[in-house]
């Protein structure tokens, strides 16, 4: 078992990386941090002395006055130095730096400083460190205005604003879950643990190539319900991120039905890539599912019966939940990281039609259990 402590927990990528080690319980402990812990002499030893491995998340990303952006950026840095060394404390020791460091700003500096602080305190005390040198990262739940232009975007588009491109740059950019598994794997190295990794990127892309992708989302899945192409991995995380500012209210959307004296016909799904497409009937007051996934794309159809169907984002409380009726078709999409269920709540057998974006896979099914 390996102890791991995150400076920042409660960041985007923080976040991120907490969750998913939570997944992995027979193997990492997490030590829960809070960022009134550096305020806390005695808090923070504490926490250093926990850990097997820190990683130093946090950060100012933003502030009016770059001085206090650089200056906050280095105490942080300063003062878990400062506590392991009060406590002769050695944990392995990962920090994320930026691309920004090659760039004359305050930013910058400060993350090219604070890993010049963290090679010192690794040379004096016979430690390991490793600082990561980070493209630009994107995904699902990151704060518009503040951790993208990505995040910035997706809300823009999703919620009908008009977003606008001050400087049309290239940028370098990586998912967050493929950072995370990065990050994971470095934890899991014995040996080999270099003091300096620049992290590559995954897709690079102009600021107006992005947004012309985030329009087209919004174009051929908000408003025709159809999914785009997700064969590319980038083109799937980049769609996972944008489906995550998507107002809760867009949904249940309901199907066109075109009737004549035979009957009803109803276009249920469309798809510009493969997948696979599943049908349930449940009999009344039974749920199905409970569980979660962190890439797959999954839709659930009501076409006959009365069902509600809930969804609450991990580690977190509140519930959302949509009443569906097979009288009037209707459809709810699963974001990624909600654990979902369905459950006839009427008085006839209910049926169901699901569509998801890969085959089912026995030895990597992307399927977490937990209750809604």
């Amino acid at each position: 078992m390996i102890t791991i402590g995150i400076t920042g927990q409660a960041g985007f990528i923080g976040t991120h990386l907490f969750n998913t080690l939570s997944l992995h319980k027979d193997k990492y402990v997490t030590v829960p941090f809070e960022d009134s812990f550096f305020e806390a002499e005695a808090t923070l030893d504490d926490f250093v002395q926990q850990c097997d491995v820190i990683i130093h998340l946090a950060a100012m990303n933003r502030h009016s006055d770059a001085n206090i952006l650089y200056k906050t950026n280095i105490e942080l840095v300063q003062k878990l130095i400062n506590a392991m060394e009060r406590t002769r404390s050695k944990p392995y020791v990962i920090m994320s730096s930026s691309l920004q460091e090659e760039r004359d700003n305050l930013y910058g500096r400060s993350k090219r400083e604070g890993r010049e602080l963290f090679n010192q305190w690794a040379d004096r005390n016979d430690a390991t460190f490793t600082g990561l040198i980070i493209p630009n990262v994107f995904g699902p739940f990151g704060v518009p205005f503040y951790n993208s232009v990505v995040s910035t975007f997706s809300h823009q588009v999703a919620t009908g604003l008009e977003p606008k491109i001050e400087v049309d740059a290239e940028l370098k950019l990586i998912y967050v879950g493929d950072l995370v598994k990065k990050i994971m794997g470095l934890v899991d190295e014995s040996s080999s643990r270099q003091r300096c990794i620049e992290v590559e990127h995954t897709a690079q892309h102009k600021v107006s190539e992005l947004l012309a992708k985030l329009r087209g989302y919004k174009e051929l899945y908000m408003d025709k319900g159809i999914f785009p192409d997700l064969s590319d991995w980038f083109e799937c995380c980049l769609f996972n991120t944008f489906r995550c500012y998507i107002p809760s209210g867009h949904f249940p959307a309901k199907y066109t039905q075109h009737s004549d004296p035979r009957g009803v016909f109803v276009e249920v799904m469309k798809f510009c890539s493969g997948g696979q497409v599943s049908f349930s009937t449940t009999v009344p007051g039974i749920t199905r599912g409970n569980h979660f996934h962190i890439r797959k794309v999954e839709r659930f159809a009501v076409i006959k019966g009365k069902a509600s169907i809930k969804l609450r984002k991990y580690r977190t409380d509140e519930v959302i939940e949509y009443v569906l009726d097979g009288s009037e078709p209707a459809y709810v999409d699963m974001p990624v990281w909600y654990t979902h269920n369905i459950t006839n709540i009427g008085d006839t057998e209910l049926l169901t039609m699901f569509w998801i974006n890969e085959f089912y896979d026995p030895e990597d099914p992307d399927t977490y259990y937990e209750e809604v």
